[in-house]
């Protein structure tokens, strides 16, 4: 796998946010920050803040922030949940027609959901290097072993995004070092 040097991420030849122009990238701006909220409110119930939406047809029908600590369930990821609502709303678990915007480059289950469901189009904030299945450990979304594969577009709002999830970790640290020395 070829290296950007100055990203140390995959390389790759899909455009990046910044090389698009026009409408798409004022739409991904406004559907990207609709997902922020969302994140917010996962941080604000103490989840690790990612917020995702689904966009069909220039409106959002699914919606999700994760919720894993909350519902005691390892598929509480935003992702599942507004793959879940689309779904319903659609009628079909095939989501062809469909963009969908997260906070943070999914895991490799969500990936591998997003695939299962057809999502033609992805549009990242920040990507996760730990443990990121967009592009950055693999690339799931894109592998053309798959019967399908997704168009990526990474870095919308990607310093917002980082700076949400590095705030709430840095709180959180915080917080455990206060208890702590309380205990």
């Amino acid at each position: 796998m070829k290296i950007d040097t100055d990203t140390n991420r995959p390389a790759d030849d899909t455009p990046s946010f910044r090389e698009s122009e026009g409408t798409q990238e004022s739409l991904d701006i406004k559907y990207m920050k609709e997902a922020i909220k969302l994140a917010r409110k996962a941080g604000k119930h103490m989840e690790v803040p990612i917020g995702c939406v689904i966009v069909h047809e220039g409106k959002i029908i699914g919606r999700g922030y994760n919720r894993r600590n909350t519902d005691k369930t390892t598929l509480g990821h935003a992702e599942i949940t507004a793959i879940k609502k689309a779904s319903k709303v659609i009628g079909d678990w095939r989501l062809e027609d469909c963009t969908i915007y997260i906070t943070l480059e999914p895991c490799q289950m969500c990936a591998g959901a997003i695939v299962q469901a057809r999502i033609p189009r992805v549009v990242i904030g920040s990507m996760n290097p730990k443990a990121g299945c967009g592009g950055s450990i693999l690339n799931i979304l894109e592998m053309p072993q798959f019967n399908h594969v997704c168009q990526v577009t990474r870095g919308v709002l990607d310093s917002e995004c980082s700076t949400l999830l590095s705030t709430f970790f840095k709180n959180l640290r915080e917080s455990k070092k206060t208890q702590t020395r309380a205990d």
